[in-house]
């Protein structure tokens, strides 16, 4: 872990996937377990089909924009499948529908919550930390992700990309949260997996940030740095400086 102590801080804003769980692979698994139904006679590899899955996905997260808003995300699936089915040489507009569909079942049951993700926030709430998510998923899926991960009522507050209108790194978005909870920017701190997402989003907007760089990431050059670069669960817990419940985290800081 690098950078600066937070000090004190009264709300915390995490980003979803990737932050506080594995949604890289969830949705490989997820991928997998839909791509193994794909007709024999393609003789296609399903590894090779769940790289491309996951291409397709990161090129459309990736570009999000405020006019992406109003796509059904079922479509959006459809027409990955479509792509990565197009990667393989394969043009069967029926079986991207069905592998979406597939894709749909699966991803439940391959969500679990980093370990300490739950010990967190409950102590973060107990402490009197007010917390939020931010997250530029839709309403359609991220309202059941939350349900299936345990999140549903974890916050105090949760901003969906649809239902705001907004999607990071607006600093917009990141505003509307800190008043939603109470708690002006600079008494904020904003916890999230993407750079060029939510640490930049959220510096422009006034808060503190700490980036949980697990996969080593370079920071663009000439980009202010966050407060505080974790490269696990484990030290964001430490950056905040949350005692969790014993057995989870012992050597966590006394409560903010």
């Amino acid at each position: 872990m690098t950078g600066t102590p937070l000090g004190r801080y009264a709300a915390v804003l995490f980003d979803l996937d990737d932050t506080l769980h594995d949604d890289t692979t969830s949705l490989r698994e997820a991928a997998r377990r839909a791509a193994a139904g794909i007709p024999p006679p393609y003789g296609t590899d399903v590894e090779a089909v769940v790289d491309s899955f996951e291409r397709e996905a990161l090129r459309f997260w990736g570009g999000l924009s405020s006019e992406h808003l109003v796509t059904p995300m079922i479509s959006v699936r459809e027409r990955m499948w479509a792509a990565t089915l197009g990667a393989h040489g394969i043009d069967d507009d029926g079986l991207a529908v069905e592998l979406a569909a597939s894709y749909n079942r699966h991803r439940a049951g391959t969500l679990q919550p980093y370990p300490d993700a739950l010990p967190l926030l409950a102590a973060l709430r107990t402490a009197g930390c007010k917390t939020a998510l931010i997250t530029n998923g839709f309403a359609a899926t991220h309202r059941d992700k939350l349900r299936n991960l345990g999140f549903e009522d974890a916050f105090d507050a949760v901003l969906l990309a649809d239902e705001v209108g907004m999607v990071k790194p607006d600093p917009r978005i990141f505003l509307r949260a800190c008043e939603l909870v109470g708690v002006p920017a600079a008494g904020a701190v904003m916890v999230g997996d993407r750079y060029d997402r939510d640490i930049r989003g959220a510096i422009d907007a006034g808060l503190r940030t700490v980036w949980l760089n697990e996969r080593g990431a370079a920071m663009p050059a000439g980009a202010p740095a966050p407060d505080v670069e974790a490269r696990s669960f484990g030290e964001v817990v430490g950056a905040l400086g949350v005692a969790l419940a014993p057995g989870r985290n012992e050597a966590a800081a006394e409560p903010v």
